[in-house]
Protein backbone atom coordinates (compact mmCIF):
# COMPACT_ATOMS: atom_id res chain seq x y z
CA UNK A 1 0.00 0.00 0.00
CA UNK A 2 1.18 3.51 -0.83
CA UNK A 3 -0.08 6.73 0.71
CA UNK A 4 0.00 9.92 -1.35
CA UNK A 5 -0.93 13.35 0.01
CA UNK A 6 -2.29 15.78 -2.57
CA UNK A 7 -2.90 19.48 -1.98
CA UNK A 8 -6.42 19.76 -3.38
CA UNK A 9 -6.35 23.52 -3.94
CA UNK A 10 -4.97 23.55 -7.49
CA UNK A 11 -6.91 22.83 -10.66
CA UNK A 12 -4.41 20.12 -11.66
CA UNK A 13 -4.73 18.37 -8.30
CA UNK A 14 -8.51 18.31 -8.56
CA UNK A 15 -8.25 16.85 -12.07
CA UNK A 16 -5.81 14.20 -10.86
CA UNK A 17 -8.11 13.19 -8.02
CA UNK A 18 -11.06 12.88 -10.39
CA UNK A 19 -8.98 10.72 -12.72
CA UNK A 20 -7.83 8.49 -9.85
CA UNK A 21 -11.45 7.96 -8.78
CA UNK A 22 -12.11 6.24 -12.11
CA UNK A 23 -9.64 3.44 -11.35
CA UNK A 24 -11.13 0.44 -9.54
CA UNK A 25 -7.84 -0.32 -7.79
CA UNK A 26 -7.57 3.14 -6.21
CA UNK A 27 -9.22 3.84 -2.87
CA UNK A 28 -9.49 7.48 -1.83
CA UNK A 29 -9.98 8.34 1.82
CA UNK A 30 -11.23 11.87 2.22
CA UNK A 31 -10.89 13.23 5.72
CA UNK A 32 -12.64 16.35 6.98
CA UNK A 33 -10.44 19.37 7.49
CA UNK A 34 -11.39 19.64 11.17
CA UNK A 35 -12.72 17.24 13.78
CA UNK A 36 -16.49 16.86 14.17
CA UNK A 37 -16.77 19.23 17.14
CA UNK A 38 -14.91 22.01 15.33
CA UNK A 39 -16.96 21.50 12.14
CA UNK A 40 -20.14 21.88 14.21
CA UNK A 41 -18.83 25.03 15.91
CA UNK A 42 -18.00 26.56 12.51
CA UNK A 43 -21.50 25.79 11.20
CA UNK A 44 -23.08 27.34 14.31
CA UNK A 45 -20.93 30.46 14.05
CA UNK A 46 -21.83 30.92 10.39
CA UNK A 47 -25.51 30.52 11.31
CA UNK A 48 -25.16 33.08 14.10
CA UNK A 49 -25.77 30.63 16.94
CA UNK A 50 -24.04 30.75 20.35
CA UNK A 51 -22.27 34.03 19.63
CA UNK A 52 -21.01 36.18 22.48
CA UNK A 53 -22.50 39.69 22.33
CA UNK A 54 -20.33 42.39 23.90
CA UNK A 55 -20.31 46.16 24.12
CA UNK A 56 -16.55 46.64 24.23
CA UNK A 57 -13.23 44.86 24.23
CA UNK A 58 -13.16 44.92 28.02
CA UNK A 59 -16.64 43.39 28.15
CA UNK A 60 -15.53 40.64 25.77
CA UNK A 61 -12.43 39.84 27.82
CA UNK A 62 -14.49 39.72 31.02
CA UNK A 63 -16.96 37.27 29.47
CA UNK A 64 -14.20 35.08 28.06
CA UNK A 65 -12.42 34.88 31.42
CA UNK A 66 -15.57 33.91 33.33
Amino acid sequence: MVTVHINEKSKQAKALIEMLKTFSFVEIEEKPRYNEETEQAIKEAKAGKNLIQTKSHEDLMEKLRS
